[in-house]
């Protein structure tokens, strides 16, 4: 959370992080999930980012729970800040579904057209996929109740059998 956090304050991308530390971007991505990092990851991090060792190495591994919300978050704003990224993580993987349902349906209609004008197939990927573009939208933008952040926690509490 706080190698995300410095490196969006700098607004560095994950490639840009990567190829400033030395580091792979999956390397990038498995510690700002809450993964653990090796000691000479995190000085090397913590050299680009031009603080103390010990303040990425104190940082304990986070826990995340199925919504991404680590489970003792210090403070409130510490507790946005998860909230924030969590959701954004989330918007940015419906675009990129997004954006490949786009680019493939409308190769498939090209060829469609191309290859067989007579016959128009390409309805029915379109349409399936387009099903699961709508599923994937209700659940990003939380436009169905059911299932929602408010669902998990009542599930959790039910699981735990208290309040959180």
């Amino acid at each position: 959370m706080l190698v995300q956090k410095l490196r969006l304050q700098r607004g560095w991308s994950q490639q840009q992080l990567a190829e400033l530390s030395g580091l792979s971007v999956r390397t990038i991505q498995r510690i700002e999930r809450g993964q653990g990092a090796s000691v000479e990851t995190l000085k090397s991090l913590a050299s680009v980012f031009e603080i103390d060792f010990s303040e990425l190495n104190s940082e304990a591994p986070m826990l995340h729970l199925s919504n991404g919300v680590s489970p003792n978050p210090t403070t409130s704003t510490e507790a946005q800040e998860l909230l924030a990224m969590q959701h954004v993580r989330k918007l940015r993987k419906f675009y990129v579904h997004l954006m490949q349902y786009v680019l493939v349906i409308s190769g498939l209609t090209m060829f469609n057209l191309i290859s067989t004008p007579h016959r128009l197939w390409f309805f029915w990927p379109a349409l399936g996929w387009g099903i699961g573009i709508v599923a994937h939208a209700l659940s990003t933008f939380e436009l169905v109740p059911f299932f929602g952040a408010e669902w998990e926690k009542r599930q959790v509490e039910k699981r735990l059998g208290r309040p959180l």
